[in-house]
């Protein structure tokens, strides 16, 4: 039982009770110095998703940006946002990963206070209501831009949604997308490589290879890290919920990835009918 006073009449949303209670501590709440919003902060850039029969996949490369300069080689952002989805950032990193935190305990706060989980639908409506208060940031640069999958346990399939800065919802019939710097170059790989019917196995590769070809073509977008050992973070919610698929793991598959990628720097070819 929640102690008296941490609870809103009319409303289980934890976000509402820190707008009323803390209006300083939401997302957008900030002031912003002066200065070019992509030199001030590092920027996430390229974040995939596919659906594959029994859940779906979420990769995000591990390059931010600050201008032209490298911010930093291994952030990660694919994070779960509760046990049957997860959410990937692009966009303004520090903000992105404020919202996101924020995300996980709207999600939880909820299930505590109503005792049952939000539908998939449920939850990324939440998640649109966050993004539409960084609006006025978003406006000044710092914009706000995550990408929502999960496993929707009413219809038993995966399920993705896209934003825009306002807060505008979008469901992904096609069963793939893409956000971030390199995402006009990764759908277009995705176009070629996806199709209904794939594996687990077969989504994740394509996700990798799709992450590959942003990187190719987006300086801001990172590849994989040989000599680091650095590779994509990649998720899969399926039924049984979320799993983060291992270093090691990914690193196999990116291995085999580059391998093909010796043979034809371009990538795998796709039939032409």
């Amino acid at each position: 039982m929640l102690p008296e006073g941490t609870r809103l009449t009319g409303s289980s949303s934890f976000a509402d009770y820190l707008a009323s209670t803390a209006p300083e501590l939401m997302p957008g709440a900030a002031s912003r110095s002066a200065g070019t919003p992509s030199d001030l902060a590092p920027h996430a850039t390229t974040i995939v998703a596919a659906t594959f029969d029994g859940g779906v996949v979420m990769a995000g490369d591990r390059r931010a940006t600050m201008g032209n300069v490298i911010a930093q080689r291994d952030i990660e952002k694919v994070f779960p946002a509760d046990e049957y989805s997860c959410i990937g950032i692009a966009g303004s990193a520090g903000l992105a990963i404020e919202m996101v935190r924020l995300f996980q305990v709207e999600l939880e706060h909820y299930e505590k206070i109503e005792g049952i989980v939000l539908s998939a639908d449920g939850k990324a409506n939440r998640l649109a209501a966050l993004i539409r208060g960084n609006l006025g940031l978003a406006m000044q640069g710092l914009a706000v831009v995550p990408l929502f999958a999960g496993f929707d346990r009413e219809t038993q399939r995966g399920r993705i949604f896209s934003y825009d800065v306002t807060g505008g919802r979008y469901e992904e019939h096609s069963g793939f997308h893409s956000v971030g710097s390199g995402s006009v170059f990764a759908r277009g790989s995705l176009k070629k490589l996806y199709s209904r019917g794939l594996t687990e196995g077969d989504c994740v590769t394509a996700a990798i290879q799709a992450l590959y070809d942003a990187a190719d073509d987006d300086s801001a977008t990172g590849g994989p890290d040989l000599t680091r050992r650095i590779f994509p973070v990649v998720a899969v919610v399926t039924s049984d919920g979320y799993r983060r698929l291992a270093d090691e793991e990914v690193g196999a598959i990116a291995d085999d990835v580059i391998g093909g990628r010796l043979e034809r720097p371009d990538g795998p070819s796709a039939p032409l009918n």
